[in-house]
């Protein structure tokens, strides 16, 4: 299913890629940086710190088509390659907002490789929770894009 449910939002994907190519895609900083934030977004390298480890934490600075900046943070929550990715994130890291916690499992299909998303969004409201449907959309459409060059 993709869509928005009662707790939060879900994405499932397919490509031709394999798991590896995409727990990669996800996880490595450099294809992290290419795809958070969606195509037309630059997440500068000395403005990441993204190093998969349960655990750790990490931190990213989006820039934004008009110049804007988004600073973002979170932990990295299990790390289990190639089948499954979780983090939470924040994009208040200077205040004591919780941080959502995002998951992706990725799992054989097809020659290729499936991809399930989901992120919490307590107390969004159904239009954020729509806005952050479609932008996880954008992202993950980078990410399949990282994976199936890669792969």
């Amino acid at each position: 299913m993709t869509g928005v449910t009662q707790t939060g939002i879900e994405i499932d994907r397919t490509t031709s890629a394999q798991p590896e190519a995409v727990f990669a895609a996800l996880s490595e900083p450099e294809s992290f940086a290419s795809w958070f934030g969606g195509a037309d977004v630059d997440v500068p390298s000395e403005r990441l710190a993204f190093e998969a480890v349960e655990g750790d934490s990490w931190r990213a600075t989006m820039v934004l088509p008009d110049g804007n900046t988004i600073d973002w943070r979170g932990t990295f929550v299990r790390v289990d390659p190639p089948s499954r990715f979780d983090l939470t994130l924040t994009d208040m890291p200077g205040a004591d907002a919780p941080e959502v916690l995002v998951t992706f499992s990725v799992f054989p299909a097809d020659g290729g490789a499936a991809l399930r998303m989901t992120q919490d969004t307590p107390d969004f409201p159904h239009e954020q929770k729509a806005a952050t449907l479609e932008g996880w959309q954008l992202f993950l459409d980078e990410v399949l894009r990282i994976a199936e060059s890669d792969g």
